[in-house]
């Protein structure tokens, strides 16, 4: 533990996973709990307060909670939406957690607060200008400009997974046709996966779901592939095509450093990150005028959301 900088409480509060982390100032996890993303804000509430008390004991010094959550978050900790998460409509989530833990909370997007993990622990360090993707039930972003994490005028800015890339394509989370999330979140991997099934062009994953379409994902089409199955590392390789025409974009406006990929699909490693670095290259303005853009994992991992609120906590008195 740093000397005079108390461990801090971190949340990492996504669409389908809720994790509570009580974290030291160097970035790293003393003890973390995990449970399934309760269905009600109250639920949330509770299972987070709970959390949090039982993990105080371990640091008596503790005292501040930073949440990273999966919505459109306002300067004051008020969640007003989040696709992935129905309880979150115009929801006080800082209000109700200092209520009932009598703790200084701080309450942000559940991707800019892994961004600034990256930024203050991971593969950012040193960096002014990034971004990072978030894979997983849909996707996050942060960016990270002049070496602090942009936040637009409300709260809201960096909601990378909702630009439109193709006005006729499939309908998103948020109610909105073709946003890039639609097509490039672990939830579409999924989708894709099922439709080469139905096609009859994924034998090999059909056969790794038992013979039941409905039970292709995108972590069973990530596993298959991981594992070698050629018609699954078709798939994965047309998802990173999707993949890229969001970052692409995005590299284009932003003129990053680095990016970073983050999320639950950053574990297929070099099988996702392989494909998605050649059909970025391909694509990105002026290829062979400019510097390699590298395109990475997030140092963090799966731990960048709690880590990242832990240290967002750190600002408070």
């Amino acid at each position: 533990m740093s000397d005079g900088v108390a461990a801090t409480f971190g949340v990492d509060l996504g669409g389908t996973n809720l994790r509570v982390a009580l974290v030291d100032p160097d970035g790293t996890i003393v003890e973390q709990q995990k449970m399934a993303t309760p269905a009600t804000l109250d639920a949330i509430v509770d299972g987070i307060a709970g959390a949090v008390r039982g993990l105080a004991a371990q640091r008596p010094d503790a005292h501040a909670l930073g949440v990273g959550a999966a919505g459109m978050v306002d300067h004051d900790g008020v969640i007003h939406y989040s696709p992935n998460v129905p309880a979150f409509l115009r929801a006080p989530v800082r209000a109700r957690l200092e209520a009932a833990l009598a703790m200084p909370t701080v309450v942000d997007n559940d991707a800019n607060v892994a961004a600034l993990a990256e930024l203050t622990h991971g593969a950012a360090r040193g960096c002014r200008e990034a971004l990072l993707v978030t894979l997983g039930t849909g996707v996050g972003g942060g960016v990270i400009t002049g070496g602090q994490v942009l936040r637009g005028a409300l709260g809201f800015g960096a909601e990378i997974g909702h630009f439109q890339v193709d006005p006729d394509g499939p309908m998103c989370a948020c109610g909105q046709p073709g946003h890039w999330e639609a097509l490039a979140s672990g939830t579409a991997l999924g989708a894709l996966g099922r439709e080469r099934v139905a096609a009859g062009r994924a034998p090999s994953v059909l056969a790794l779901a038992g013979g039941e379409l409905a039970a292709v994902t995108g972590v069973l089409v990530g596993d298959a592939a991981q594992a070698g199955a050629v018609d699954a590392v078709e798939i994965v390789g047309e998802y990173a095509s999707r993949v890229a025409v969001g970052l692409v974009g995005l590299a284009n406006i932003f003129d990053p450093e680095l990016i970073m990929v983050s999320g639950g699909l950053v574990e297929l490693d070099d099988v996702l990150l392989g494909p998605l670095r050649v059909a970025f290259a391909g694509r990105i303005e002026g290829a062979p005028y400019r510097p390699e853009v590298p395109i990475v994992p997030a140092v963090l991992g799966g731990h960048a959301g709690v880590v990242g609120a832990a240290v967002l906590a750190r600002s408070l008195p």
